[in-house]
């Protein structure tokens, strides 16, 4: 007989045990404003920056269900089943960050990009199963869109403080990067490892009974039965599911133009400026920061009232208005001429990017069963990263030969794709979830 381990939480509980998400997700905003920009520095052309960023979808494809149906099988005593991972991959993205200002040439950025989104996958993965080991149902929303909130805060400060170092350091190496790109990477690398312990030393896992704990044990252990186990989920999977992937096809693709072009469509559209022009292109690179920055500022806090409207309506009913709102912002966004402007579709974009971040797991996990949580995350990533790698290898042709090589209308393509994430969102058959139970502090 199986046992339900999970018992509620407070508050407090909940946000310790997600403190790690925070530095992760720092992690990520550099991949999402940084990286593309050290790529242009280094003299890549516009047009190759989907096939540049190849590493994200790729490693997202291979690495989280493999992670994920690994740990489904893990139990080291005294860390526990997802946490060895988390520590993997949290000592993966400090090194990466650490070096990854001091690429020479486009070859070694792209090369530290795969090191790094190997262990941000090795990471994150696991963060989504641990959620539905821990809490029961009805602190799952609490607990998924506490990971918005953290995702929120720790790409906030990633992309604010590239605007803050840009203010105070000047220079630039012999490769062409400003000197004040490193200083986020290294605030990073701290970042990374630090609030990944916290968690860690924070949160104890919930021990399997001896019975689960043998039934584990006897499971083949290897790359092997973990490729097996993901086929034969992938085959059991639930139609919401499938429902739920055509979702994400519409959805990823269109985030994937967004953090591809976002610097180039606000250099175009307010300085006037391509890469050619560095000290526009700088200012829009830094500019870029602020407004990515805001909108997860945006997101930090409506987290908190995605948890409210979770309660009252069906997943699928938040999640596609929240969509809606990031269509009409990003059908707005690269028309406007004044910086300060940007900042005001941005509000949309980021209640969407928190919804994005927990509202589709709530679906996910009503789902399936719980002693498989940890494949089924990493088959939901590999939801996420195949259309990531679908654009890619699409969008680069697209942009040149149908979008006239203009950011604008990639910024424009990507709210026309969110607005039918929208609509196939409303065609999920979902279960209803109980309500969540009251927080105590």
């Amino acid at each position: 007989m199986r046992i339900d381990h999970r018992v509620a939480m407070t508050l407090r509980q909940i946000m310790l045990m997600n403190f790690g998400f925070f530095g992760i997700q720092y992690s990520f905003g550099l991949q999402q404003t940084a990286i593309n920009p050290i790529f242009s520095f280094l003299n890549a052309d516009p047009g190759q920056l989907p096939i540049l960023n190849m590493a994200g979808p790729v490693t997202g494809l291979l690495v989280q269900p493999l992670i994920g149906a690994l740990s489904d099988r893990t139990w080291v005593n005294g860390l526990g089943r997802r946490r060895p991972y988390f520590l993997i991959g949290a000592i993966g993205c400090s090194i990466a960050l650490f070096l990854y200002p001091h690429v020479t040439a486009l070859w070694m950025a792209v090369l530290m990009l795969w090191l790094l989104d190997i262990s941000n996958n090795t990471a994150m993965e696991p963060y989504r199963a641990f959620i539905a080991d821990k809490l029961p149902d009805n602190q799952q929303p609490t607990g998924f869109l506490m990971q918005s909130m953290f995702t929120g805060l720790g790409i906030t400060l990633a992309n604010v403080s590239l605007y803050f170092f840009q203010q105070w350091i000047t220079g630039t190496s012999e490769s062409g990067i400003p000197y004040w790109v490193y200083g986020s990477f290294y605030i990073g690398a701290v970042c990374s490892i630090g609030s990944v312990l916290i968690s860690v030393l924070s949160t104890p896992e919930n021990r399997p009974s001896d019975e689960e704990l043998a039934e584990m044990r006897a499971k083949p252990h290897g790359l092997v039965p973990a490729v097996k186990e993901i086929g034969l989920a992938i085959k059991e999977m639930p139609k919401p599911l499938w429902q739920l992937a055509l979702v994400y096809l519409f959805q990823w693709y269109a985030m994937f133009i967004y953090w591809q072009y976002v610097t180039l469509s606000i250099a175009k559209s307010v300085w006037n400026a391509t890469p050619a022009d560095k000290h526009g292109f700088e200012q829009a690179v830094g500019w870029t920061g602020l407004v990515n920055g805001w909108y997860n500022i945006v997101t930090f806090i409506s987290a908190f009232g995605l948890m409210a409207l979770a309660r009252k309506y069906s997943a699928k009913q938040v999640h596609a208005l929240c969509l809606i709102l990031a269509a009409v912002a990003l059908l707005i966004f690269p028309h406007l001429t004044n910086k300060y402007m940007l900042f005001l579709p941005m509000i949309g974009f980021g209640i969407a990017w928190a919804s994005i971040m927990g509202v589709p797991f709530l679906i996910a996990v009503a789902e399936v069963p719980k002693e498989r949580y940890g494949v089924y995350m990493g088959i939901i990533n590999m939801m996420i990263v195949i259309p990531m790698l679908i654009e890619t290898v699409t969008f680069g042709p697209i942009f040149n030969h149908v979008l006239g090589a203009n950011p604008t209308n990639a910024m424009m393509c990507a709210g026309v794709l969110l607005g039918l994430a929208a609509f196939f969102t409303l065609r999920i058959n979902t279960k209803q979830r109980p309500a969540e139970a009251s927080m105590i502090d």
